[in-house]
């Protein structure tokens, strides 16, 4: 069995961090200690981080630093253990979410594999203080976790082809809102009003990896006052 953590070649400018096998909340202060640490040791030569559950990786200029000096660098950081004792957390960031059928059409079949009621089904979704662990899928798109183990539910069988922006969705331990309309095959329980992904802002992501987030249900009248879209989520 390799021991952890390991490095990986990742193409010719990059190094795969790999600090854990499983995924776990308790994992993202160590990975995110991490990635402060590059920002400071790479400097100018650091081109992109990018944290996932369980891996960092580590993009750099080739035309300034070679992947040997890029790999020693990532070596002596991983040699010393003061990124372990991290446990500073993320900024707060709540999303206001409008759990209606219309508009998330999954949300009494999850109460019913969970054996549940659709107001215990977003109590359960509010009670947790979720991470952003990852961003991928589409620009903006915040993997974040981990979800109540009743509403564990599996992506459908056929993703839908139009899924609205703002879709508030789960997916196994995870959940997500979709910054745009896109194809998307997790499960929908509501919308948000919150433009999570604006190319005109400074910081165009609504999320960013650490975060902590905060679900707040608001009925149709509060999410048309914030600017949300109620158009019906439309499978056919």
């Amino acid at each position: 069995m390799l021991m952890l953590p390991r490095i990986e070649n990742a193409g010719l400018n990059g190094w795969l961090v790999r600090l854990f096998e499983r995924i776990d909340d308790a994992n993202l202060a160590p990975i995110m200690a991490l990635s402060r640490q590059c920002e400071a040791a790479f400097g100018a030569a650091l081109m992109d981080l990018t944290p996932s559950y369980t891996t960092l990786l580590v993009e750099f200029d080739l035309l300034q630093m070679s992947p040997g000096q890029a790999l020693l660098k990532l070596q002596a950081l991983l040699a010393e253990e003061s990124q372990s004792a991290v446990t500073e957390q993320g900024p707060l960031k709540e999303l206001p979410v409008w759990y209606e059928p219309s508009v998330g059409p999954d949300l009494a079949r999850v109460a019913e594999r969970s054996g549940l009621s659709v107001e215990q089904v977003i109590e359960l979704h509010c009670a947790t203080t979720y991470k952003v662990f990852a961003l991928g899928f589409a620009p903006g798109f915040a993997f974040m976790g981990s979800v109540d183990a009743q509403l564990d539910a599996p992506r459908l069988a056929s993703p839908r082809p139009r899924v609205h922006a703002g879709s508030v969705a789960v997916a196994g331990r995870q959940t997500s809102a979709y910054p745009t309309q896109s194809p998307g095959g997790w499960n929908l329980l509501g919308r948000t009003p919150v433009t999570l992904f604006d190319r005109n802002r400074a910081q165009m992501s609504y999320f960013q990896v650490g975060d902590r987030v905060q679900m707040l249900p608001i009925d149709k009248q509060e999410f048309l006052r914030l600017g949300g879209d109620p158009t019906p989520q439309d499978d056919a």
